[in-house]
């Protein structure tokens, strides 16, 4: 055979090494294509479809079913400012000078206390006093305010009749500065009374006013009511049962004479209100008893 026939034979003799050829010209390329993108994109996978996660997800899937987060209330932006306190509590003895207290803007009668400083006037506040001329209940008989709600309170009425009293300093774990905080105080408006307040004390005026004008009452019970006890029982001021109200008197005369004195007598702070000794008046113990069973009578 010549060097010509040698050259044009090739290496694949059978149908066998044919077919093996066919396969591998296929699959080879497909391998190799599959291993260049494999390596070009070898970055670690995240998400649905992979078995890697992102380090929030991470910290995300292994965090406690529930946490407590702790933060800082504000007592500025939660409690009463001074003015507040007046108009819903202090208002009812005090916007009107009702039972001794010092009427809203009455220098002169602030001026005495006043005088005593301002730290008294918070103990007082908060504590509660007796008086010369009244009785001032703690807190006023709201034991919900707050020592801060209760000594803006004050001085917001001081302020109004003369005094320059600062606000009291706000707890450090709840102050929040402002720029405002620095700014000087604004005047104290003039307050508002509920109109049952007024009411009250329009009733209480005229009445006391007829009886002073008749001067045929010889009930000292009588007398005694329409001069200090109509104040609040004329029309249910302060938690007070009203006059006549004989569903408001009924658990309270099933109690007893002798408890009503005591009460009467010596105060009582109530679920509903506070009753100042002797109404915050200088009556004596008998007729106090007389306006007490003055007032039982009517509810019976």
């Amino acid at each position: 055979m010549s060097d010509e026939d040698h050259e044009h034979q090739t290496p694949i003799k059978t149908p066998k090494q044919l077919i093996t050829v066919v396969v591998a010209a296929f699959i080879v390329p497909i391998v190799v294509i599959t291993l260049l993108v494999n390596f070009a994109d070898f970055a670690p996978k995240t998400g649905a479809g992979s078995e890697g996660m992102s380090a929030q997800a991470t910290a995300a899937r292994i965090a406690p079913v529930a946490k407590v987060e702790f933060a800082q209330a504000s007592a500025s932006n939660t409690s009463k400012s001074g003015e507040e306190v007046f108009k819903s509590v202090c208002s009812v003895c005090h916007g009107q000078g009702i039972a001794g207290a010092p009427k809203f803007g009455d220098a002169a009668a602030w001026a005495p206390r006043i005088q005593e400083g301002v730290n008294t006037l918070w103990d007082h506040a908060l504590k509660g006093f007796q008086g010369k001329s009244g009785v001032m209940p703690p807190k006023g008989g709201n034991s919900t305010l707050s020592d801060v709600e209760v000594e803006r309170g004050v001085v917001y009425m001081a302020n109004a009749a003369g005094a320059k009293f600062q606000d009291p300093p706000v707890p450090a774990a709840a102050a929040t500065p402002t720029p405002a905080a620095s700014a000087a105080p604004a005047k104290p408006a003039a307050p508002v009374a509920p109109p049952n307040l007024v009411a009250a004390i329009a009733a209480a005026n005229a009445s006391a006013s007829q009886t002073a004008q008749a001067g045929a009452n010889t009930d000292p019970g009588q007398k005694l009511f329409q001069g200090v006890c109509i104040a609040c029982h004329g029309q249910g001021v302060a938690g007070a049962p009203k006059f006549g109200n004989k569903a408001a008197w009924a658990p309270r005369i099933q109690e007893g004479l002798d408890t009503l004195y005591q009460h009467a007598l010596h105060g009582f702070q109530g679920k509903s209100g506070t009753m100042p000794p002797k109404g915050g008046s200088n009556a004596s113990d008998d007729d106090v008893k007389a306006a007490v069973r003055y007032m039982v009578n009517a509810a019976k």
